[in-house]
């Protein structure tokens, strides 16, 4: 489909999905956004629902402004993907032990390494720059500074709730190693700290919803957010390395025999703030839950952790802001989903995927997301295709 323009405030809201599809509070919030007065353009990618003052799956370009709360606190959360010399011949009839070899590799949940990785050591890595990355932490906010250690002990770990790694098929028996993260415990951290300082400034007590405060160019408080927003987006990038390639690690090491070769990884935020130009106008463009799709960019839009993902390349549609969903978008609340759904109905959709199977992921559950295959339907004319992936192992926080 073609994107569909609802009247806005400021700027027409233009949306890759049925406007009527979407629930009401998802429907207030991009009115609310709408109504600020350093609004360019907002467009809605088809997974799109209610979060915290601005919605998941919107694209937000300002000028001269940017809003802490509609980055998100996952700052740089995002996705990797990389494609192996191994296909579905190679596995073994049981993956628990495959799965078993992840989990101990890469912390989940609130895990962290006993000792800072070294990066030097991770096949693959690239250090150039991450020593200047890290002498960068001393210019963050001081409310977090205290965090460095645990920040240090946390890169190269998966994080919770909707984060996943996964040794994925695509349609050919090719097999793809996957993961979802972000910025860990620091990048929220620094979040959460700035959202609180934009909320005092004098200039945003006038808004529709005090969680659509904003900083604005050439001010302090603007340089400030700048500065720890790259910086943890950078975190986030370094994050999705250290594990992609501590992953392939035990990849190597537990297909020694087939001597495992890698093609190069695909990599891309999807909640993060990117200096653009459109139309003439320098924008700052917020990306809640959506990939940049500027023509040949390659993306990944991940399902749930019982059905497909899709790699991407972007058609450059600068009507979005040369962007694309996410993901498939959750339709109902973690809450509404531990209501609804069963141990027993996490088993059953997730048949054929060796994963956790207990009430701790029963939010996460398929029957919680919008199918992706629609979502993919709705976005033809944001992204092409490049291979259907589906998971055979999935690791959860």
């Amino acid at each position: 489909m073609s994107y569909v323009e609802v009247p806005g405030a400021q700027v027409p809201i233009r949306m890759w999905t049925d406007p009527s599809t979407v629930e009401d509070v998802a429907m207030q919030q991009l009115r609310n956004v709408a109504t600020l007065p350093w609004i360019e353009g907002l467009a809605v990618m088809p997974d799109v629902h209610f979060g915290k003052g601005a919605t998941v799956g919107s694209v937000i370009a300002m000028r001269g402004a940017v809003c802490p709360a509609a980055v998100g606190v996952d700052i740089g959360c995002g996705m990797s993907a990389v494609k192996t010399s191994l296909t579905a011949n190679d596995l073994p009839g049981d993956l628990s032990r495959l799965r078993s070899k992840i989990e101990r590799a890469i912390p989940v949940g609130r895990g962290m390494h006993a000792e800072p990785v070294d990066p030097g050591r991770v096949y693959g890595f690239g250090t150039g720059g991450f020593g200047d990355f890290w002498s960068r932490f001393d210019g963050v906010a001081d409310a977090v500074k205290f965090r460095r250690e645990r920040a240090t002990k946390q890169l190269g770990t998966l994080g919770a709730g909707n984060h996943f790694i996964e040794f994925c098929l695509d349609e050919t028996g090719a097999v793809w190693l996957m993961l979802h993260s972000g910025s860990r415990n620091i990048g929220k951290e620094l979040a959460e700290y700035h959202i609180g300082e934009a909320q005092k400034l004098p200039h945003n007590q006038g808004l529709v919803d005090r969680d659509l405060a904003v900083f604005v160019a050439d001010t302090p408080q603007m340089a400030a957010y700048r500065n720890d927003l790259f910086w943890a987006q950078e975190y986030a990038k370094y994050n999705r390395a250290l594990m992609m390639g501590l992953f392939q690690e035990v990849v190597r090491r537990e297909f020694r025999k087939a001597k495992v070769t890698f093609e190069p990884v695909i990599s891309c935020h999807h909640n993060y703030v990117a200096e653009e130009r459109y139309e003439g106008m320098d924008l700052l463009v917020t990306r809640k839950g959506a990939i940049r799709a500027g023509s040949g960019d390659y993306g990944i839009i991940p399902g749930s952790m019982g059905t497909g993902s899709y790699i991407v390349k972007g058609l450059g549609n600068e009507r979005s802001f040369n962007s694309a969903s996410h993901g498939a978008g959750r339709r109902m609340s973690r809450n509404a989903a531990k209501r609804r759904f069963s141990t027993r109905d996490l088993e059953e959709q997730t048949r054929g995927v060796e994963c956790r199977k207990d009430s701790g992921v029963v939010d996460e559950i398929p029957g919680a997301y919008k199918p992706i295959e629609k979502v993919m339907e709705q976005q033809r004319d944001l992204v092409e295709i490049v291979a259907k992936l589906k998971q055979v192992i999935c690791v959860k926080g």
